[in-house]
């Protein structure tokens, strides 16, 4: 109970930790990164953009996501608080700039271990921290053009097209798990097993309404499906807050409770949406009925990057496009 009314109070004070794809207009200068242990050798860093989770022990340092690239070196400043280690890993949880930011700089303030899938073309990233990705991410970096394409030293060095990429690293099993079609269709989130966290990425946040970002492969039915996923993994200590610790793409600590409160908004506010569809509503009276209402003052938004209607219009044509 401690912990959880700690990281409450503790996300208050974090409000610039901003959501959005890429680098946000604002002033960077003026941004803290803080340090919230979370259990075993798991902490959270908070500053802006996603969350991230790093594992420190005795092999190094592992990272799940970046933030923004301006942000690296009060990034690495945090990491040496808890570890003078070098960092070996990065995650990337999915390919929005927010969490991707910093790969160039934080790879390069690294050191691999082992090599991992590397082509040619991303020698040169080969040379620091191993960062490991699905595939469909790489695929959007290095696309010769769009939203997502960056330069090769920012791009995953180790890749996956499976379900899941297992590390064994400061004594404790990783498991990098993939979650289709959900977020996007690069998803992964990171289950440090003997330290009993798991850090989600945007799949699963305190401060939004679930992001389904339908240009890059996401759904609202896999989006579901991967909060299901997080609960089922999710062992609670009976009768009381605790167990299995959350780290969320943003916001604050959590655990079953929180992520089951946002699975069941999820889902209501689909089959809601659902029903209308199989009405036959257009878009706008969908928008008109106001199906998250409810939900609103938890969760909804009228300014910023993701705004209450843009979540509606995305259930609205991922149901509509009978999407999985």
């Amino acid at each position: 109970m401690r912990l959880k009314l700690f990281a409450r109070a503790f996300a208050l004070t974090v409000v610039a930790a901003g959501l959005g794809y890429g680098q946000q207009t604002q002033d960077f200068s003026k941004v803290e990164v803080h340090v919230l242990p979370v259990q075993g050798e798991v902490y959270m860093l908070v500053g802006a953009g996603g969350n991230i989770t790093v594992q420190a022990g005795t092999d190094g340092v592992f990272l799940v996501d970046t933030m923004y690239a301006p942000l690296a070196d009060k990034v690495v400043a945090a990491i040496r608080t808890i570890s003078n280690g070098p960092i070996r890993y990065i995650v990337d949880t999915h390919v929005h700039g927010d969490h991707t930011g910093g790969n160039e700089l934080l790879r390069k303030a690294g050191s691999t271990i082992t090599g991992g899938n590397v082509s040619a073309d991303i020698k040169d990233s080969a040379e620091g921290a191993q960062i490991i990705a699905h595939q469909n991410i790489l695929n959007r970096m290095s696309a010769t053009k769009g939203p997502d394409t960056t330069k090769s030293a920012a791009w995953p060095t180790d890749t996956y097209l499976g379900d899941e990429k297992d590390v064994f690293f400061n004594g404790e099993g990783i498991q990098v798990i993939h979650m289709p079609a959900a977020h996007t269709d690069g998803d992964s989130i990171v289950f440090f097993r003997r330290s009993d966290v798991i850090s989600t990425g945007d799949l699963f946040t305190t401060t939004n309404y679930p992001v389904i970002d339908l240009d890059r492969g996401g759904s609202v039915q896999g989006f579901i499906a991967a909060l299901q996923k997080i609960v089922d993994m999710i062992i609670p200590i009976y009768g009381q807050e605790g167990g299995t610790m959350v780290v969320p793409g943003h916001g604050r600590l959590c655990d079953l409770g929180d992520v089951i409160e946002y699975r069941e908004m999820a889902i209501i506010i689909r089959d809601r949406i659902q029903d209308m569809v199989r009405k036959g509503m257009t878009l706008e009276q969908v928008k008109a009925a106001k199906p998250t209402l409810d939900y609103d003052t938890l969760y909804g938004s009228t300014t910023g990057f993701w705004t209450t209607d843009k979540f509606v219009e995305a259930v609205y044509k991922s149901l509509k496009d009978n999407k999985k």
